[in-house]
């Protein structure tokens, strides 16, 4: 038998290890985005750079060319939430990392309220408490499609999904202050 297939990185570090404004950066990102280490960051950076490079490589070929592979690059984008349906080339190379972190599962809990914090919202992911579309989803790196927004919840076999469970009165109490 052959060897078996082996899993690679799916992120490149960066050129320049010790730039201060790039770690000054990244830093900041990984705080307001509750990421674990700095090789989540990369590979979303990873991941946006196969992106745009996707789309910089169509717009060097011939119109009649690119329009079949233009339509299926725009169309899964939009399913992902990155553009909006009349979106075009130019609006894929204007994408930026932050893009891509406001549609992790982790942040979108944090955003719809059912966390306090980021880092909060990222360990009911992990812990199993959160679901998408009725399944149980413990990654918190997850990518809500755009069909998806609205199913986050509590997962119904979760504690956290009483209204009487000591977290969630603790949580509405904390939205009341805020008001």
């Amino acid at each position: 038998m052959g060897d078996p297939k082996r899993s690679r990185k799916k992120y490149k570090t960066p050129r320049k290890p010790w730039d201060e404004a790039r770690l000054r950066e990244e830093l900041e990102i990984i705080g307001t985005y509750g990421l674990r280490n700095k090789r989540e960051l990369w590979r979303v950076k990873t991941e946006l750079s196969r992106i745009r490079r996707m789309a910089r490589s169509l717009l060097a070929e011939s119109p009649e060319e690119r329009a079949e592979v233009e339509k299926q690059l725009l169309s899964k984008l939009y399913r992902m939430g990155l553009v909006e349906e009349d979106a075009t080339l130019d609006d894929v190379l204007g994408l930026t990392v932050k893009d891509l972190l406001e549609r992790r599962l982790q942040t979108m809990v944090y955003r719809l309220g059912l966390a306090k914090t980021v880092h909060q919202a990222r360990q009911l992911i992990v812990h199993g408490h959160i679901s998408v579309n009725g399944r149980r989803v413990r990654s918190p790196g997850y990518i809500v499609k755009r069909g998806e927004e609205d199913t986050i919840t509590y997962w119904p076999y979760s504690p956290l999904a009483s209204e009487e469970h000591p977290v969630r009165k603790e949580m509405e109490v904390a939205k009341v202050g805020e008001a």
